[in-house]
């Protein structure tokens, strides 16, 4: 009983961590700044939606989707950085994104909300880090032998810490509102930096694994 209790917080913990969804608030509101609250909500629940669903598929399904598309963790981390690093680049030069254009009409309007799932579901909240550490805890769970309670621990985890996202991202607003409108144009900037730096980590990691897993088995 202790040791399946030790696994669920150990899980809980890990799969928190790996999203840091204080860390994604930050740049929530930055891209978000322009947004009507009716929009911010709904680009809180796509994003949400479709970290959880991301997270929740590679957990059942993680190793065939790769095996579908001949692809790996590392190629999947690669890709990550590389969409990171054009949105913060855009955010370091003081541009806006696409999806932070003024809202003209439906179309743009509907540009917007996918904000919620690029890039903040997927990869800010749902990323290769987020996606490769529910791998292992699956493999974890299921090895030596299928457990099905550390399964559900896995899952648990997910759900746990998707809600606490959820209500994260719902404040994080009124976190930065004192800070105001010049405070947000310097802090675009200085999380740009930080979000070209995260990539680019990405990107290390994802070559380095690249090299490791092909030298291996080329």
């Amino acid at each position: 009983m202790i040791e399946e209790l030790l696994f669920a917080l150990s899980t809980f913990g890990a799969v928190f961590a790996i999203v840091n969804p204080i860390g994604a608030a930050s740049f929530f509101v930055v891209l978000t700044k322009d947004y009507p609250p009716d929009l911010r909500m709904r680009v809180i629940r796509r994003a949400v939606i479709a970290a959880s669903g991301t997270l929740v598929l590679f957990g059942l399904l993680g190793n065939y989707i790769f095996m579908i598309f001949n692809t790996s963790i590392p190629a999947f981390r690669i890709a990550g950085g590389i969409l990171l690093f054009m949105i913060g680049f855009s955010m370091v030069q003081g541009e806006r994104p696409k999806s932070q254009l003024t809202v003209q009409d439906r179309e743009e309007a509907l540009e917007k909300e996918a904000v919620g799932i690029v890039p903040m579901g997927i990869p800010m909240l749902a990323g290769p880090g987020a996606i490769t550490t529910v791998l292992v805890l699956i493999t974890n769970a299921a090895e030596p032998q299928l457990d099905l309670l550390k399964m559900v621990d896995v899952f648990f985890a997910i759900a746990a810490t998707m809600i606490i996202t959820f209500y994260i991202l719902r404040s994080s607003d009124g976190m930065f509102r004192r800070i105001g409108r010049m405070g947000i144009y310097a802090f675009t900037r200085i999380m740009g930096l930080l979000l070209t730096a995260v990539a680019v980590q990405f990107v290390i990691l994802g070559v380095k694994g690249a090299i490791d897993l092909y030298s291996i088995h080329p």
